[in-house]
């Protein structure tokens, strides 16, 4: 770690990685942003956190002309059509969590079908798209893409007349029973 503030790290890199990072920032595209900060300014002693801060700081300084990435909707309609366009029929659907850096935990909301491939991705619901589904709500001790895919995804299952399954509401685990028909 150095005394290096985000803007002098920002500074020190050369023009045309300050570009390409940028690039990738206005198509929200985090983790490409941070790959090319971090290894153009590893040789400056520039480490992984830091390269983080520095493209959090570009998404700060670029606002709104960043192209965010559109949330999944979580409405019952939307989540009927996807799922009656999922190859094969719908025996259930299902929530399971997943993370990565950029996101932490998130759900994804299932359509578990009898087609081979066996499940088709309807949603991906991320903290901050759960809590602007919720409406600013307290989803109290869980976490509020649980909430919002537990609701989402119940719904729908009653709509299509199929189980609905999540292992694991109130705790993220990305290794939880998965639903078997």
């Amino acid at each position: 770690m150095t005394d290096r503030t985000t803007a002098e790290w920002w500074e020190l890199l050369p023009a045309g990685i300050r570009q390409q990072a940028d690039g990738y920032v206005l198509q929200d595209a985090f983790l490409a942003a941070v790959r090319v900060v971090f290894h153009a300014g590893r040789a400056h002693g520039l480490g992984l956190v830091e390269a983080q801060s520095v493209v959090h700081g570009r998404y700060v300084h670029h606002g709104d002309r960043v192209a965010r990435t559109p949330d999944s909707p979580l409405d019952l309609e939307s989540l009927t059509a996807l799922a009656k366009g999922a190859r094969g029929r719908v025996v259930a659907i299902e929530a399971v969590w997943d993370g990565d850096t950029v996101h932490d935990w998130f759900v994804d909301l299932l359509a578990v079908t009898a087609d081979p491939a066996g499940e088709h991705r309807l949603a991906t619901v991320y903290r901050s798209a759960a809590v602007r589904h919720l409406g600013g709500e307290d989803s109290g001790p869980l976490h509020p893409s649980a909430v919002a895919a537990d609701r989402a995804g119940r719904a729908l299952a009653v709509r299509l007349s199929v189980p609905f399954h999540f292992a694991s509401p109130h705790t993220p685990d990305d290794e939880a029973p998965r639903f078997r028909p």
